[in-house]
């Protein structure tokens, strides 16, 4: 099995990667922007069975994204699975946020999975078969006070997620949407929320495995996480 996994130097990507390598001892790609990061994902991989390959990305660059795709072609061939998890989140106030932060924010949440959907997209069309998993947040379902662009890149994730859906359910490819709340990661490093109020990685990287495992006959479309105790 063949895995690309973006944003897989930390939180959630990490934790998918992580998750393959140890359910299917899959070869996995991983992208991102700091290789030493990446380089620590890679060795938890190999400890898992898994085959690692380190490439480091900023997915916000079209050439990158671009040299990403073809790196994994060469070396591997088309992704069995494709995690766009890469993102970024910031806290400002409308009346604080500028033009260009905003553009960043739709930039490195959308343009980017976006950018990397369309990279591997042939290849796995051509094949007829394969995964695509667009990281969304509870946040592609409604609004934060104080998170306009990240908010209005993560709907329109949701909305590319359901394009490209929409467009593959007939040539043997499924998409999913992971939708999942306030998870133990970097964003929420000195926040001062409590470990027990935010989901662990692990689980939503889980849920991520489970649905990949379906039957081709089936596909989960959306995947809804919330801690136990509700949104923080």
């Amino acid at each position: 099995m063949i895995v690309v996994v973006t944003g897989a130097s930390q939180g959630i990507g990490q934790a998918i990667a992580e998750a393959f390598a140890a359910e299917y001892d899959a070869r996995v790609a991983l992208a991102a922007r700091t290789r030493t990061a990446l380089e620590q994902t890679a060795d938890a991989c190999r400890t898992r069975g898994g085959t690692p390959l380190v490439l480091p990305t900023d997915v916000t660059d079209d050439a990158a994204v671009a040299d990403l795709a073809a790196a994994v072609h060469e070396e591997w061939g088309p992704p069995d699975v494709l995690v766009n998890n890469a993102g970024a989140f910031t806290d400002t106030p409308l009346d604080e946020l500028t033009l260009e932060g905003f553009r960043d924010q739709i930039d490195v949440n959308l343009t980017s999975a976006f950018a990397v959907t369309t990279a591997f997209l042939p290849a796995m069309r051509e094949r007829g078969e394969g995964h695509l998993f667009f990281m969304g947040s509870v946040a592609s379902l409604m609004a934060y006070p104080g998170n306009a662009g990240y908010c209005a890149a993560k709907h329109g994730l949701r909305g590319l997620a359901r394009t490209v859906r929409a467009e593959t359910k007939d040539e043997g490819l499924r998409v999913t949407t992971v939708l999942p709340g306030a998870t133990d990661t970097p964003t929420w490093d000195g926040a001062g929320v409590a470990e027990e109020r935010l989901m662990a990685p692990e689980d939503v990287a889980q849920s991520v495995v489970d649905a990949y495992r379906l039957s081709d006959r089936t596909v989960l479309e959306e995947l809804l996480l919330r801690p136990q105790e509700g949104d923080v």
